[in-house]
């Protein structure tokens, strides 16, 4: 039987933090179940591409349709193995969605590996999962990880983060 990955993701989801990770998922045999909430198999996603151009922030662009692979609705937290939260936009509403949040906390419960890139551990701390864990995101990101009781490390683009699951 496949081994199975949850992606989170949603609209304006950063183009790059999530079509690399599906790829690379699926290269190592991972079947990658992308939802986004009140979506279905074969909806699409729009996703933005970011981009730093001198200004204080980074400016975003349209990026392509991102096709869903499974239905939203139909989770069920112990078919995976882990969970993806994507980055970009997406985190900050779809941590606005009950079900969302408690897919979150259920993947903690059980220990599994969760990753989140970029704004992703937005969702992480809108669930309150973060508490005494250490966890990087987008530096703008950084004082939610801290007031949710994380410890934010700021790292480099090229390194990432680990602490337990």
């Amino acid at each position: 039987m496949t081994k199975k990955v949850l992606l989170l993701c949603g609209d304006f989801t950063e183009d790059y933090e999530t079509m690399v990770p599906y790829q690379a998922l699926s290269m190592l045999g991972y079947q990658v179940d992308a939802v986004c909430p009140d979506k279905k198999a074969g909806d699409t996603v729009a996703t933005a591409v970011h981009d730093f151009l001198g200004e204080q922030t980074y400016t975003e662009l349209r990026g392509h349709n991102f096709a869903l692979t499974a239905s939203f609705e139909d989770v069920k937290t112990e078919d995976y193995e882990g969970l993806f939260i994507t980055g970009g936009r997406a985190p900050e509403y779809i941590r606005l969605n009950p079900r969302v949040i408690e897919i979150t906390k259920e993947f903690f419960a059980a220990n599994k590996p969760v990753a989140a890139i970029c704004h992703g551990p937005q969702v992480l701390t809108a669930a309150g999962v973060l508490e005494g864990y250490t966890a990087t995101a987008y530096p703008a990101v950084g004082p939610d990880i801290s007031l949710a009781g994380g410890i934010y490390k700021e790292v480099d683009v090229s390194e990432a983060v680990v602490d337990r699951n």
